[in-house]
């Protein structure tokens, strides 16, 4: 594997980690700038929501620049962004910030994805996403520890301090290392355009939003399933999600490697219903012995990122012509999913219990089942883009 492929993966781990780095801080904000705890919470809907929409707009606008420059040039803004939250006098300033960071990260894993699978041989790309995603999963598992940890010892501010200082880092690494890359050749927007009217481009990007629909549905009220079912402690409920991290980390490489040894297609179509399967076992096994749990939650925790790559492979392999623009819109069809999760599983818990979200999930999962044995099949021919069938 090409070493600068671990370099964008570092990279991309650096712009991960300030997503929910502020999760386990958000009392501490809420008091030192005198808010709501949920006026605090805003501050993560609003990440969310802003990465989604701006990934889209920044890749087309920067369609001609070249790729060095413009991913040393949005680690500056990024830059920014966190010093904006560093010396934030008041919660205005703190959610401007947390735009700029967030529009600024949304390019640079979209830049990452791309920048890294056009420096291997195609036979490794599937390997080569995958450790982008492992590099983005692992800030997951490190953002909420690594957030309260700092918050504790030094104050809300410490995170986004140590933040910058790593991107600092992160620049110099890929000045020094990256080779300049030129830009994919422009499409015209009608072009793009066609690509997204086009059925097997549209269901796959719906594949992510499903999935990641379906696995929030419990994911996102985790706390309170491992609480309602097994009765942990908040020691052990941090021990669980690092446990679940560690899993989503490795799910992310093994997906990759699945990508190349099977082929996009049949990997996807075996990921997903054993990833139906897992979410289906999960109120089951709060029943069984708790290592029987500890192992079905292993298995669910590395399948929701195992797909990663070989999806992000896919959309390169069904649009060669818009692939920047599609990973860009599935990193937002991605958030979309999210924020449509943790909405479900909400109204799931207020109706009736938390030990449902799980099964109610599954239904999203089946559903991109469905999108992607559609997708998978239907030969592509609206955008005069030949798809490589396995």
């Amino acid at each position: 594997m090409n070493f600068r492929v671990y370099i964008l993966a570092s990279s991309a781990f650096i712009v991960g980690i300030v997503e929910l780095i502020i999760g386990g801080i958000l009392d501490q904000i809420a008091a030192d700038l005198h808010i709501s705890i949920s006026k605090a919470g805003q501050l993560i809907s609003v990440f969310s929501l802003a990465f989604a929409v701006s990934s889209p707009i920044l890749l087309n606008a920067t369609a001609k620049v070249e790729r060095k420059k413009l991913y040393l040039w949005t680690l500056f803004f990024f830059l920014i962004g966190n010093l904006m939250a560093v010396f934030s006098p008041n919660y205005t300033v703190l959610l401007l910030s947390r735009i700029v960071s967030a529009a600024t990260a949304s390019l640079l894993i979209v830049l990452s994805v791309t920048v890294a699978s056009n420096l291997v041989k195609p036979e490794y790309k599937g390997r080569a996403i995958g450790v982008i995603y492992m590099g983005v999963s692992g800030s997951l598992v490190l953002g909420v520890p690594l957030g309260m940890t700092l918050g504790n010892l030094y104050g809300w501010r410490a995170p986004f301090v140590l933040i910058s200082a790593l991107t600092v880092l992160a620049a110099a690494s890929i000045f020094f290392f990256l080779k300049e890359t030129p830009p994919n050749p422009i499409v015209p927007l009608r072009e793009q355009l066609k690509a997204l009217r086009n059925s097997k481009i549209i269901s796959a990007q719906f594949i992510s939003i499903l999935m990641l629909t379906g696995h929030l549905t419990l994911y996102a009220y985790f706390t309170p399933f491992l609480q309602s079912a097994l009765h942990l402690d908040a020691t052990m409920i941090s021990v669980m999600y690092f446990v679940f991290g560690l899993a989503a980390v490795a799910g992310g490489g093994m997906g990759g490697f699945a990508s190349d040894k099977l082929g996009i297609g049949r990997s996807i179509l075996t990921i997903i219903p054993l990833f139906a399967v897992a979410m289906i076992l999960m109120p089951m096994a709060t029943k069984a012995p708790f290592w029987v749990f500890l192992i079905v939650m292993i298995i669910w925790s590395a399948l929701s990122w195992s797909i990663s790559p070989a999806q992000q492979s896919y959309l390169i392999q069904i649009a060669p012509k818009t692939a920047d623009i599609q990973l860009s819109i599935n990193n937002s069809a991605s958030h979309i999913g999210i924020a449509a999760g943790s909405a479900i599983g909400g109204i799931v818990i207020e109706k009736s219990s938390v030990m449902y979200n799980s099964w109610v999930g599954v239904l999203f999962i089946l559903a991109a089942l469905l999108c992607a044995f559609y997708s998978i099949t239907k030969s592509s021919t609206a955008v005069h883009e030949k798809a490589v069938h396995e």
